[in-house]
């Protein structure tokens, strides 16, 4: 009796045991992820659909464009501030905002091209755009403010918070392809972030100071 491909995938994943896979993100955390990508890419194609006069014109609809992309932009902290509510999320926060001797061993390991970089659960690169993008989505969020309740500054701000917020939203568009592009590249941290979990192996290769004990995937904590 042959086997086909099918069976042969099906049974290597009921041979998998549990201790392969280790919890790397809870559903809170993945929830905190996709809410704030997908408010971030709304933001961006509304916002390409205002200032690309071939999308405006195939699209129409400007008022209600500009609405979608007003409620979008004032939406965006609000999943993490819900995702503050979970431990998980608050930890994550913690360990993305802290740079350690490590993070600077794994830049300069970056500069000089070394394929292995010591990083805990999350690298440098990881925080440094973490903490561009918080800062990028409060800027952006209060330029647009200014921009949105005219009465509220002088023509001056208004005109400067204008120029702030389209540069910026140019640089958001940049760096989202670029992170788009790296998680294309890694379908293991694609996999961490749907189903929270990832390869055993990959963590202690591409994290090896993330603390990944054995046992149960549901046990694992940094």
């Amino acid at each position: 009796m042959t086997s086909t491909p099918g069976s042969a995938a099906r049974t290597d994943v009921t041979m998998r045991r549990p201790s392969d896979r280790v919890l790397r993100f809870t559903r809170a955390e993945r929830w905190v992820h996709r809410a704030t990508a997908g408010l971030m890419l709304v933001c961006l194609a509304t916002a390409a659909c205002l200032y690309l006069a071939p999308l405006a014109e195939l699209v129409g609809r400007r008022r209600l464009v500009v609405t979608v992309h007003v409620w979008c932009g004032s939406a965006l902290p609000v999943p993490l501030l819900l995702g503050l509510a979970f431990r998980a999320v608050r930890a994550d926060v913690s360990r993305l905002s802290r740079f350690h001797p490590v993070d600077r061993q794994w830049l300069r390991a970056a500069r000089a091209r070394v394929p292995h970089r010591p990083a805990g659960k999350f690298n440098a690169g990881q925080k440094l755009y973490a903490q561009w993008t918080l800062g990028a989505m409060l800027t952006i969020l209060g330029t647009g403010l200014l921009m949105w309740f005219t009465h509220l500054t002088p023509t001056a701000w208004r005109t400067g918070a204008t120029f702030v917020h389209d540069w910026l939203a140019v640089a958001i568009a940049v760096v989202t392809a670029g992170h788009i592009r790296m998680a294309l590249r890694d379908p293991e941290a694609r996999r961490g972030m749907r189903t929270g979990l990832v390869d055993r192996r990959w963590a202690e290769r591409e994290h090896p100071q993330w603390p990944v004990p054995g046992g149960d995937p549901a046990g694992v904590r940094e």
